[in-house]
């Protein structure tokens, strides 16, 4: 099953993820310094962004669990209203999901069907949900699966127990999704602000190139290098700031 903790990018991935890393590197470098052999000296540490790249793509994919575990609460909810049992609800739920999420072979498909295979081998549903707790990582599974398995050691009434839940955790999803809303804003302004010097610093390039002359020799390669230096860690400060974990 899918651990979901990393992303492993396919060969094609990764070698498209070098290349436009090199390629971002060598432009960067050639705009600021329009020396194309140091551009060119560069463009290697366009390597280093497949991990980025796949550090995005695991976030990306862990936020459409997290969205789609939403919509399979509420799915389940209504199942349980209707009068099934929390296992036949389970094994029901596939089907209602794929008409309400429209993909088939989408990630929490693929565990509602592990799920539902395992249930008809005869294996506890608490185990399942367990198993998928520990590899999504994420915190609406574990606190839903931990509902059930109290209840069922304890006892009570499970099927209320797991509408109250369901009804809870989709509402704390329903919140976090305003808030991200509203955070998405401030990373798209953050983006602009990073790509802003390089695209000040081209059209002066074009525009005014006897003015920019000066600092493409001497002295001044080397004050570009610190402003450069500045630049990034600047660009990576921010990127830690609006990296916002609700």
């Amino acid at each position: 099953m899918t651990e979901y903790s990393a992303y492993r990018l396919s060969a094609k991935e990764r070698a498209l993820a070098i290349v436009m890393g090199c390629v971002f590197c060598y432009a960067a470098i050639w705009i600021v310094y329009r020396q194309p052999v140091m551009a060119a000296i560069a463009s290697p540490l366009g390597i280093l962004y497949p991990r980025m790249y796949a550090g995005n793509l695991c976030r990306k994919r862990i936020e459409k669990l997290r969205q789609q575990f939403k919509d399979a609460l509420q799915a389940l909810t209504s199942l349980l209203s209707a009068g099934r049992s929390v296992e036949n609800a389970f094994m029901a739920l596939e089907n209602d999901l794929v008409l309400l999420i429209g993909d088939s072979d989408s990630d929490l498909i693929k565990e509602l069907r592990a799920i539902s295979n395992r249930l008809r081998n005869g294996e506890q549903l608490e185990t399942a949900l367990q198993d998928f707790a520990g590899r999504s990582g994420l915190e609406e599974v574990r606190n839903f699966t931990e509902a059930i398995t109290i209840c069922k050691r304890a006892g009570g009434d499970l099927v209320e127990v797991v509408r109250r839940t369901s009804q809870l955790i989709s509402e704390k999803l329903e919140v976090e999704l305003e808030v991200s809303v509203l955070v998405a804003q401030k990373k798209f302004e953050s983006k602009l602000m990073m790509g802003m010097p390089f695209a000040f610093v081209g059209i002066l390039g074009f525009m005014a190139a006897d003015y920019m002359q000066p600092m493409r020799e001497g002295m001044g390669i080397v004050v570009l290098t610190v402003c450069l230096a500045l630049l990034t860690l600047c660009c990576w400060w921010m990127m830690r700031i609006m990296d916002i974990r609700i």
